[in-house]
């Protein structure tokens, strides 16, 4: 029995368009375009939860991660050269939800308190499994494309990711250790 399409389901294209571009490139274009614009937004959204954090410890991860992210965006900027296209930032609607979640937690909970540190932590972790599943995404694709060298950097970043997720999950032991 053959299913009806409602509209609603993803349709995948196979072929090139009439220009020559390859969907998947594209695709990959506008992924690249997408976690730019979200580091650049980090780069601007970290002081105030570094601010906001109560622990010495969470301050120094979230700082730590402050200067991978920066790193993160001249990485991009690495990967739009080899690409050999301008660089271009496009809105991210996901990660500006994500920070707005963030500082609504900082606003919700009382400064200098144990509970704050962890609603940062948590709302960090949420921004982090973005990033994660956007970079390996994004590498794969890469791959998928014969992008070996911009693979490369994306993976580079992937495992800047996880190891901060990791960072984070030990900073939340700690706190709620003493707690």
């Amino acid at each position: 029995m053959a299913k009806k399409e409602t509209g609603t389901e993803p349709k995948f294209i196979t072929a090139a368009p009439a220009d020559g571009e390859n969907p998947l490139l594209e695709l990959f274009k506008d992924g690249i375009m997408d976690i730019y614009w979200a580091e650049n937004h980090l780069v601007k959204n970290l002081p105030k939860m570094i601010n906001a954090a109560n622990s010495d410890e969470l301050k120094t991860a979230i700082g730590n991660h402050l200067e991978e992210t920066k790193g993160h965006v001249t990485r991009l900027e690495e990967v739009f050269g080899l690409l050999d296209e301008k660089i271009i930032a496009k809105k991210c609607d996901a990660m500006e939800g994500l920070t707005k979640e963030g500082e609504g937690i900082v606003e919700g909970t009382p400064a200098d308190t144990d509970a704050r540190d962890v609603g940062i932590i948590m709302a960090s972790q949420k921004v982090e499994h973005y990033e994660i599943a956007t970079y390996g995404g994004l590498a794969s694709l890469a791959t998928t494309l014969g992008l070996a060298d911009v693979a490369s950097l994306l993976e580079q970043t992937l495992a800047e990711e996880k190891a901060a997720d990791d960072l984070l999950t030990q900073v939340t032991t700690n706190i709620t250790a003493k707690a």
